[in-house]
């Protein structure tokens, strides 16, 4: 992994114009989310983008622990929050629990979510749990020098055909990648690139009606809720967590962008709107 003073005129540099802050965030125009299964480079990604080796900070009331750092590309500052692993977003784990409710609530302007190219399938769990909650997401695969020494081959046309975002192909540690990464990472938050991300649920026309009545219940009763649809849908499925939080009045103290979100970061007119 290279780092900002050993090469400075490295081809992720001088092709993407990216210029790695570190820990400074605090200007953020975007904020983008890290999500991924564990040990599938997630945190060399994260690295490669910032220029960090590794900073942590609690989660609050939370024992789990994130990074966080920020970089600039184009002329827009950026900060990444470094997710906890985690292979699903259905929440049996405090893991679980804080990714999803930061891609839920804490309203990221895009997630990226990285996969191990030599374990696509197992991987493509958590990036069709993202879709669900997302419009914004880039799928980077990961490890990709690792995938062809096994004879592994990926058509990221393909994938991101049929997954309806962007797909990448990279491997973080030797930087490949990561110029396309940062350009679709700035396309999908400018919306110079719109995501279709497929949704199974959408297919099924009596699950949409359902869905639609009860978002508009739950949208009457805690306006500005964030992704109310993905709320519905995960009260229909049961999601006893969804439910607690919904009957406790924990869903009300979401609505000004929680679960440690960016409005505290980003433009100073955000936070008095």
């Amino acid at each position: 992994m290279a780092y900002p003073e050993q090469c400075e005129v490295c081809p992720v540099n001088r092709e993407s114009k990216l210029v790695r802050l570190g820990e400074r965030a605090e200007s953020a125009d975007f904020v983008i989310a890290l999500a991924g299964n564990p040990n599938v480079g997630k945190s060399t990604v994260f690295n490669n983008l910032t220029g960090l080796r590794q900073h942590t900070g609690n989660w609050p009331g939370k024992t789990v622990t994130r990074a966080e750092g920020a970089f600039s590309y184009d002329g827009a500052n950026y900060k990444v929050v470094d997710l906890p692993g985690t292979y699903s977003l259905m929440s049996t784990s405090t893991d679980e629990e804080v990714a999803r409710d930061f891609i839920l609530f804490g309203r990221p302007d895009a997630c990226v979510i990285v996969i191990d190219a030599t374990r696509v399938e197992r991987n493509l769990n958590l990036v069709l749990q993202v879709l669900e909650i997302t419009d914004k997401a880039v799928v980077c695969v990961n490890l990709v020098d690792e995938a062809e020494r096994k004879g592994i081959t990926i058509d990221d046309r393909s994938l991101a055909r049929e997954l309806g975002v962007p797909v990448v192909l990279a491997a973080a540690r030797t930087g490949r990648g990561m110029p396309e990464l940062l350009r679709s990472i700035r396309d999908v938050v400018t919306g110079a690139l719109v995501c279709k991300p497929r949704r199974g649920w959408t297919e099924d026309r009596k699950v949409k009606q359902a869905v639609d009545e009860l978002a508009k219940q739950i949208a009457a009763e805690i306006p500005g809720l964030p992704n109310v649809r993905w709320v519905a849908l995960r009260l229909l499925a049961g999601d006893q967590r969804i439910i607690d939080a919904l009957k406790s009045g924990e869903l009300k103290t979401l609505t000004s962008g929680g679960g440690d979100g960016k409005r505290g970061v980003r433009r100073e007119e955000g936070a008095a709107s």
